[in-house]
């Protein structure tokens, strides 16, 4: 049990660093190429799973179909939506917003359980929960700026950017939860992020790509990724953010969580904006105003009351 508490506790730290290590990288390069380079990375990660695991893993039509829903949500539209929102805004602010996840879940299933079930409901201090985390929100979208964000400044675009990405990471996530009733959740998040990289793949590199079999008359300078140029720092933090924030945490996580208790890994989930928003003041130099300090007291405090409770969202299908 001890392993699996320090599973989870591990992947909750990498999960706090990834929007460090992003802005490190964005700060060389655009968004679709540093996410593209983030999956890239995590595909490594995850192709021994899927090698080892190729010849069970096996779909209907209809899961395949599902398969690919929960790649384009959960890769391109989640990670560009909340990317392009980090770009805007800071990882302190960023951060903080994602905190909201768990209690965002646990809303969502209780929502959307079938007709007569119990086992998702919220109860009233659930449903208080939610209503902290949401002012809480509101709070730090009130702490950002209404205009142009400067550099490094926090501002109500990228913040409500990086709400749109929560919402598709919800979609994601309960239509895996299907998925994930009659396959291995490692497998599953394998083919994902690996269908998903694909998309991502597809329109950042292919005008390049097809740019030099076009006529004279439609031809236009698609600029290559950046490669050459790109400083080790960079390099370090993409590899970083892939190989360990998305493919090692999702490995460590998905141990963890059938070793202990659901309702006491939920907990560890809390230590990603935590950290997160603790490294952009330390080593970012970020300021947080008092709208964002009270908002992510809110929102934290709301999260671990959920987590440690009876009524949690199942950790088991929050995957990143």
């Amino acid at each position: 049990m001890f392993l699996g508490y320090g599973a989870c506790a591990l992947a909750g730290c990498l999960w706090g660093t990834g929007f460090y290590f992003g802005r490190l990288a964005l700060n060389e390069m655009s968004v679709e190429h540093m996410v593209l380079y983030r999956f890239l990375f995590a595909s490594l990660g995850m192709l021994p799973v899927v090698l080892v695991h190729r010849s069970r893993f096996r779909l209907t039509g209809a899961e395949v179909r599902l398969l690919l829903i929960c790649a384009a949500l959960g890769v391109p539209v989640q990670f560009l939506l909340q990317f392009h929102g980090l770009a805007r805004t800071t990882v302190s602010h960023a951060s903080l917003m994602v905190g909201a996840m768990p209690v965002l879940l646990a809303a969502a299933a209780a929502l959307f359980a079938p007709k007569g079930s119990n086992e998702e409901r919220l109860d009233r201090i659930g449903w208080l929960a939610l209503a902290g985390s949401t002012v809480g929100a509101a709070l730090i979208v009130l702490g950002g700026s209404r205009g142009p964000a400067a550099r490094g400044e926090p501002s109500l675009a990228g913040d409500l950017l990086v709400v749109a990405s929560l919402v598709a990471a919800l979609a994601w996530i309960l239509l895996s939860k299907k998925l994930m009733l009659t396959h291995s959740p490692p497998v599953v998040t394998a083919y994902t992020i690996l269908a998903g990289t694909v998309m991502l793949a597809v329109p950042i590199l292919g005008p390049w790509l097809l740019n030099p079999l076009l006529s004279p008359a439609t031809h236009r300078n698609f600029q290559p990724p950046p490669f050459a140029h790109v400083s080790p720092t960079a390099w370090a933090a993409l590899a970083i953010s892939g190989l360990l924030c998305t493919a090692t945490t999702t490995l460590l996580w998905n141990w963890g969580i059938h070793h202990v208790p659901a309702s006491r890994a939920g907990v560890f989930l809390n230590i990603e904006p935590a950290l997160g928003s603790w490294l952009g003041v330390q080593l970012l130099g970020e300021h947080l105003g008092p709208y964002a300090w009270a908002g992510g007291a809110l929102i934290l405090t709301a999260a671990v009351t959920l987590t440690t409770r009876g009524h949690e969202p199942d950790p088991a299908i929050i995957l990143e």
